[in-house]
């Protein structure tokens, strides 16, 4: 999420997925419909933010998303000190904290997907992915008895929810949320609600590399999403088409940091508490609704590959591309939108069909 770049003729921006890292590229050629196109860059939940609409009035519809971000930036920030979410972690084990109907939303659907994917997905595991210095800016191995202290602070059956009430409790003393892993995708939902309200038909935006496609080109055509290799951060494996959904996609390789000579990275396996590991260098989720794609990409991530085709395969709502040390997998609904290109990278590929 360090490094964009846009060119002039055909825009093209080059970003790293979700939580993760895998670089993907844009790309954009219109035959028509330039005079009403619109871009605007912005920073906002410590990521890079990117957009193109095709409006004459796209330049005033931009702003109102940009003032979208800013509003669920400050609800759903840990960092903000007047955010909800910093409240409610400030009040952990000591009292219920009053939250917005969109906090509440975002709360229950993250205690859901955790459910679902059988906690693969858990947004209480702030205080271990702390201990390993992730969000901080000194990166350690944390010694296994502070491992085990904290991992009994990551249930989320402890976040207490009172939708009547619209309140948040979290129950034990030093426990703390981070919706890194699902924020940026409900945003990219909200955000793809009001321009398609305010008559977007065309366009697609960049969240930190979540990426979300509205409608097609100008043109007709689908848009375009080099996905990256993750060996290489200057070259893909194949090339992606799509319309009306989002594309993210988690890895471990490009937030990480060695110790003793072995590599850490920031997706941290609830279970365990430490890295995920398996063969899995990068998930890339393709689902219409960003916020399930946004959870789903890190959750599949720490699961492995068989676990996550067993998943994939019980559910029709989202395609995956896999990506392997020496395979690239792509499940059967994306047969006639994935394009392999990374055969010279000694990549094989294959589609996964369902049973």
């Amino acid at each position: 999420m360090n490094w964009k770049k846009l060119a002039a003729a055909a825009m093209a921006v080059f970003l790293c997925a979700g939580c993760s890292g895998t670089p993907e590229q844009v790309q954009e050629h219109p035959q028509g419909g330039e005079e009403e196109k619109h871009e605007a860059t912005t920073f906002a939940m410590d990521t890079i933010m990117m957009f193109t609409v095709y409006s004459k009035d796209g330049e005033e519809i931009l702003i109102d998303a940009e003032q979208e971000i800013r509003r669920l930036e400050h609800l759903l920030s840990v960092t903000m000190e007047d955010s909800e979410i910093h409240e409610l972690n400030h009040k952990a084990g000591e009292k219920e904290v009053h939250i917005s109907e969109e906090t509440m939303e975002l709360l229950s659907l993250g205690k859901s997907i955790g459910k679902e994917t059988n906690g693969c997905f858990n947004i209480a595991i702030s205080p271990v992915v702390k201990a390993w210095g992730f969000t901080e800016e000194e990166k350690h191995v944390p010694e296994q008895e502070e491992i085990d202290r904290l991992l009994p602070l990551a249930d989320t059956d402890d976040i207490l929810l009172d939708k009547e009430n619209g309140t948040a409790f979290l129950q034990k003393e030093g426990m703390a949320i981070d919706l890194g892993g699902i924020a940026k995708g409900y945003t990219a939902d909200k955000v793809a609600e009001l321009l398609r309200a305010e008559g977007i038909t065309s366009g697609y935006f960049s969240l930190g590399g979540n990426l979300m496609g509205i409608g097609q080109k100008p043109d007709g055509s689908a848009w375009k999403a080099a996905v990256g290799n993750p060996l290489d951060a200057k070259d893909y494996v194949g090339m992606l088409e799509f319309s009306d959904c989002a594309v993210v996609t988690s890895g471990g390789y490009q937030r990480y940091f060695e110790e003793d000579g072995k590599r850490y990275h920031h997706i941290i396996d609830p279970a365990t508490g430490y890295p995920a590991e398996n063969e899995l260098l990068a998930v890339a989720v393709v689902c219409e609704n960003a916020t399930r794609a946004d959870a789903l990409s890190t959750a599949l991530f720490v699961m492995g590959l068989d676990d996550a085709a067993a998943f994939w395969q019980k559910h029709n709502d989202f395609e995956v591309i896999f990506i392997t040390n020496d395979e690239v997998i792509a499940t059967e609904g994306l047969r006639d939108s994935f394009t392999f290109e990374g055969r010279n990278n000694d990549f094989t590929f294959r589609i996964m069909e369902r049973k």
